[in-house]
């Protein structure tokens, strides 16, 4: 699921599921808020590595496993759960005193976008990608679009979530997604000499500042992911994403009603 390690003042939360892009299941997803809330803990933690194994950082949710729940009679309120878990996760990373850096490589799609866009800094390889990659599977990816609006704004957001285009690590830079380009094998590094270098400034100096961007400039976020959670879960009791997580599932293209 996740591999958590710390490297003098920096703690590094490691999604560890290559074998399927590093998707977050629910398993996932719990561990890691309960990594966050662990290292937050932790005096010696000046902050906090979000990263994946292998070539990606994350293709978003698994949607293998949001597709075993189609036929079980309480499947609303268990996507609802899955919409306010991801939410959960995205809340703790804003609301983290300390700063969360995403160390980024290959695919960060749909919640995986979610999460790096939870971030409050981004270092990235250059083969990189930020999509949201959801409509053509007929589901909507809610959470991601109040936080691409309140990062990069709304022209943005519609470029990603209805256009359905995919930006590279560069355009994505140009944009203020990304904060640093480097190459991969050099993504954690740079992530980890940005923590040391934070390190020098006082704590609450830096719990500050982020509480300032974070409730005063996105003060109107909170309620948007609550409403993005809702519409998310809502959408999945389609006919359209029904079929286009089993087509996910049975690896085929999906054959959406006319």
């Amino acid at each position: 699921m996740i591999d958590v390690k710390i490297n003098g003042p920096t703690g590094t939360i490691i999604l560890n599921r290559p074998q399927k892009c590093n998707a977050m299941d629910r398993a996932t997803l719990d561990s890691m808020r309960q990594a966050l809330f662990d290292l937050q803990q932790e005096k010696r933690i000046r902050g906090i590595v979000i990263t994946g194994t292998g070539p990606h950082f994350s293709s978003g949710l698994d949607l293998v496993e949001l597709n075993q729940t189609l036929d079980n009679q309480h499947a609303l309120q268990q996507w609802y759960d899955d919409s306010e878990r991801l939410k959960g996760v995205v809340e703790a990373i804003l609301q983290l005193p300390k700063p969360v850096i995403a160390a980024v490589d290959g695919v960060a799609f749909a919640a995986g976008l979610a999460i790096v866009l939870a971030c409050d800094l981004v270092v990235a390889g250059y083969e990189a990608t930020f999509a949201v990659k959801s409509a053509p599977l007929g589901i909507v990816s809610g959470i991601v679009c109040p936080l691409l609006k309140f990062r990069v704004g709304a022209g943005l957001a519609s470029r990603l979530a209805i256009g359905g285009d995919c930006l590279t690590a560069t355009e994505a830079k140009s944009l203020g997604l990304v904060h640093h380009l480097v190459e991969s094998h050099l993504i954690w590094v740079r992530a980890q000499t940005w923590v040391e270098q934070m390190s020098a400034c006082p704590a609450e100096t830096l719990q500050l500042s982020k509480r300032l961007l974070n409730e005063m400039l996105g003060e109107q976020l909170t309620t948007e992911l609550s409403s993005a959670a809702a519409a998310a879960a809502t959408s999945l009791t389609t006919e359209v994403a029904s079929e286009g997580l089993r087509a996910f599932a049975d690896k085929r293209p999906p054959k959406f009603p006319s």
